[in-house]
């Protein structure tokens, strides 16, 4: 054998050796990962946990459950204003308000919340230019005592128009005013619950609606006319006007894209009271035997002609008032009937 055979014959060995291996080591895989055990999560050193604020809480803000968290902050920098979880319990602090702004993330502190029953809560409560309006209402009318300080209402004004006219008056529901903030229910500002922690639900005759100006005088020509009703909202409620307030130019929608200002644009629109562009019902759309229209009141003929004296339209004195079809000619000022088929 020659030496190129022997070259060639060396090299296909040592390629067919790297090929077995290779496909070996394919075929074994590699060796299956151990599992180790997890550090345990180191905790800071030199903090206290203390009390802050799990989102932005702009003036007014009715503090929920879900509003504030106790998180580790340096000892150095704990003031004696801030909460400290050791000392504190943020289930009392459920239906503060917020009299200052508070940054998510930054502590709360004292002087940042008014309680209910202290004085001034209700005007911190209150948002820049707005009022605060009580309206009767009854256990029917208020649904039930399932609405509570903190949540979004309509208002519904009910009421009769007679119109003047004969028969039944018309019956008519009309939602007047939207997307109300309850600030409290018969001076109660915070619910209320039992030792279990559940809400107790309560009736009550009246309920504090933050309102504008405007719509505070409205409110009280409502209850004037007629009787106002709660219709408690939906939170998804406020993404659909939301889009409707976009599309018809109401609300201006930020050029740049910029999220913080898109974040208070929203914020703006849901807590704004809205009025205008109602809704209504009437006895019709509820029974067939009602009415849908206000009753219409009759013509005014003119007082009845004494007996035995002319009537317009007669040329023989003493008859009778005419029957049946009549036609009015008017000439000038004076009106004339004239039954149809008479005689002259």
């Amino acid at each position: 054998m020659d030496a190129r055979k022997l070259i060639l014959l060396v090299g296909a060995l040592v390629v067919a050796a790297i090929t077995a291996f290779m496909a070996r080591s394919l075929m074994t895989g590699a060796p299956a990962p151990q599992a180790g055990a997890i550090p345990a999560a180191v905790q800071p050193q030199n903090t206290t946990e203390v009390l802050v604020a799990k989102r932005e809480l702009p003036v007014g803000t009715i503090l929920d459950a879900q509003s504030l968290e106790f998180r580790p902050w340096p000892k150095e920098l704990v003031e004696g204003a801030y909460y400290v979880k050791s000392e504190s319990d943020p289930a009392k602090l459920v239906g503060t308000v917020v009299r200052f702004p508070i940054p998510a993330g930054q502590p709360v502190t004292q002087g940042a919340l008014v309680k209910p029953g202290d004085r001034g809560f209700l005007a911190a409560a209150l948002g820049a230019g707005m009022r605060a309006v009580t309206v009767p209402v009854s256990t029917q009318s208020a649904v039930a005592g399932f609405v509570f300080p903190g949540d979004r209402i309509d208002l519904i004004l009910t009421q009769s128009v007679s119109g003047g006219g004969d028969g039944p008056a018309l019956k008519a529901s009309e939602t007047v005013l939207r997307n109300l903030r309850v600030l409290a229910t018969d001076q109660k500002t915070d619910k209320q619950t039992d030792d279990k922690g559940n809400t107790i639900v309560n009736t009550y005759s009246t309920v504090t609606v933050e309102a504008t100006p405007k719509i505070a005088e409205k409110i009280a020509v409502a209850q004037t006319i007629g009787t106002l009703s709660l219709s408690l909202r939906s939170i998804a409620d406020n993404q659909g006007e939301l889009e409707d307030a976009i599309a018809n130019g109401d609300v201006d929608v930020p050029a740049d894209g910029d999220p913080k200002k898109e974040k208070a644009m929203i914020a703006k629109v849901a807590a704004r009271p809205q009025e205008g562009a109602t809704t209504f019902a009437t006895g019709a759309d509820v029974s067939r035997f009602q009415r849908s229209t206000v009753p219409a009141k009759p013509r005014d003929m003119g007082p009845a002609p004494a007996a035995g004296s002319p009537t317009p339209g007669q040329s023989y004195p003493g008859a009778a008032t005419p029957r049946g079809p009549v036609v009015t000619i008017v000439r000038g000022n004076a009106e004339t009937a004239v039954a149809l088929g008479g005689k002259n």
